[in-house]
């Protein structure tokens, strides 16, 4: 068959990344880019048509897009590209509230025949694939509770744009743009929350987004997470503990671009309560690649090839995570409140 022609909307640090891959995959071409940044009669590449709106973009005879902007227009982009009749894939966050996905999923139903999938990168990491396997084994039990940490040392690291501290393109801070990946990986992982208590802050950058959101959930099966999106995290931090009826598995690290959170390992605890002594056996598993970009773009493209479901990061995942990640908003009264947040589940 001959390659799927694929647009890329936004063509900064992620879409540059994403075209690296969509290139080292057999059933993908990307022959179009947009990004505000350029200027008419520009080019990248040979054979790469340039546009400065994503608009434009769409009318070049795609038959893939992918989504790289903003949060405040990604769920425009998103639906424009359903409605063009393209398959889709967004990064993470699908928008700057649960409306935005809930508008998504209305012209998603429009077209079942288009693939709808999003960048909830972190699912693909093979620490966390293997956790999951481990986890849907039963071998060491039932979950009992989850405690995450996720954080940097700013709202605008690595000389990105600083629209992230800005609520009106946003929509929020620290936790929807990089804690929605521990809050993401806290239901697949334990399944769904609605009995969420929080605290959320902007005592510190000064910002009108948070810098600090500070959860405390239980989920409808009696698990409990607390989760802390911080961006006053000095030495960044990924670490997630899921403590199990017999053990427990640690995620330690991630391998991402900045290269800054450190070795990605998984550590399985075994326990045994009667003999060990509160010192069980461990074992660890450092991660040297990290092969997440590449697999993602291949489960895409093989869910719009082979005719099949998106298995991981579906827009159903979508709108749970960004319902779970407004429950923790909405659960702070002062921060409800102040910035007139409405409950997702209305």
């Amino acid at each position: 068959m001959s390659k799927l022609k694929v647009g890329i909307a936004g063509y900064g640090v992620v879409g540059q990344r994403r075209k690296k891959f969509i290139d080292a995959n057999p059933y993908l071409e990307v022959v179009a880019i947009c990004d505000q940044k350029f200027s008419k009669g520009q080019t990248i590449e040979n054979d790469i048509s340039i546009y400065s709106s994503y608009l434009d973009l769409l009318g070049h005879g795609l038959d893939v897009l992918i989504v790289c902007l903003t949060n405040d227009v990604a769920a425009d982009a998103t639906i424009a590209g359903l409605k063009n009749g393209l398959h889709v894939f967004c990064e993470k966050p699908p928008g700057r509230d649960v409306e935005d996905i809930r508008n998504v999923i209305k012209a998603s139903k429009q077209r079942p025949d288009l693939k709808l999938m999003y960048g909830f990168n972190h699912r693909y990491h093979h620490s966390v694939k293997d956790a999951l396997r481990l986890i849907e084994s039963g071998e060491l039990g039932k979950v009992i509770n989850l405690r995450g940490v996720y954080g940097k040392s700013k709202l605008i690291t690595f000389n990105q744009d600083d629209w992230r501290t800005k609520r009106h393109i946003a929509g929020g801070g620290v936790l929807l743009d990089q804690g929605i990946h521990m809050v993401d990986l806290i239901r697949l992982f334990a399944g769904e929350f609605l009995e969420v208590s929080s605290f959320i802050s902007n005592d510190h950058w000064g910002y009108d987004v948070e810098d600090n959101a500070y959860a405390l959930m239980r989920s409808t099966e009696g698990v409990v997470a607390s989760v802390n999106s911080s961006a006053t995290q000095w030495r960044h931090r990924f670490s997630l503990d899921i403590n199990l009826e017999k053990g427990s598995l640690i995620l330690d690290g991630i391998l991402s671009g900045s290269k800054s959170y450190g070795a990605e390992t998984l550590t399985v605890i075994t326990a045994d309560p009667e003999n060990d002594n509160g010192d069980p056996k461990e074992q660890i598993t450092r991660y040297n690649k990290d092969p997440s970009w590449n697999d993602e773009i291949i489960s895409f493209s093989n869910s719009i090839v082979q005719d099949i479901p998106v298995r991981s990061g579906s827009v159903n995942d979508a709108l749970k995570t960004m319902e779970l990640v407004y429950r923790i908003y909405f659960a702070d009264p002062e921060w409800r409140d102040k910035f007139s947040i409405q409950n997702p589940d209305e």
